[in-house]
């Protein structure tokens, strides 16, 4: 046998991450054991730390809760039952849900906007929006719109949603 053919490539996919080794059978052979003990471990716990959505899971717990129509999304819970807090943040989760089902086409919302759907006027709108934003629930954009972050989805549906659910029930 030649060098050339004792030569190998091993290509490696796992999720977004790729990886190609070559050389020597007992090269290749120890690079991608050790591209397992040394990578997916640790890739592991930073999966575990991530911040992830799930899509379906948060439409479900979003059920009776918010709506998608033509004209835009829409808050099911009667506005006597929510905080203005509350509110905002379901509008803004809201679209974020109409635009992830390709419902809506933008899920930053102005503050004129969710000032007429909150029904107060401009400072109350502006305050409870600058509390959303300083406790990382919502995010300005650069166009001076607001949106839902990942930090104020999962927030959202672990203490908001379950504490929304049980005031309908009541």
């Amino acid at each position: 046998m030649t060098e050339q053919a004792d030569r190998m490539t091993i290509q490696v996919k796992y999720k977004s991450i790729e990886k190609t080794f070559s050389g020597s059978v007992e090269d290749v052979w120890l690079s991608v054991n050790r591209f397992f003990a040394e990578f997916l471990p640790s890739f592991e716990i930073a999966n575990k730390l991530t911040l992830n959505v799930d899509l379906q899971e948060l439409v479900r717990d979003c059920e009776n809760i918010i709506a998608l129509a033509d004209e835009g999304p829409y808050l099911m819970v009667p506005r006597n039952r929510l905080t203005d807090n509350e509110t905002l943040a379901l509008l803004l989760l809201a679209s974020y849900v109409g635009y992830k089902l390709d419902k809506v086409g933008s899920d930053a919302v102005s503050k004129e906007e969710l000032q007429l759907k909150l029904g107060k006027d401009s400072k109350i709108t502006s305050t409870r929006l600058g509390e959303l934003v300083k406790s990382e629930i919502a995010a300005k954009t650069a166009d001076e719109k607001y949106k839902i972050t990942t930090f104020g989805i999962v927030q959202i549906q672990k203490e908001m949603l379950p504490r929304i659910k049980a005031k309908i029930k009541a």
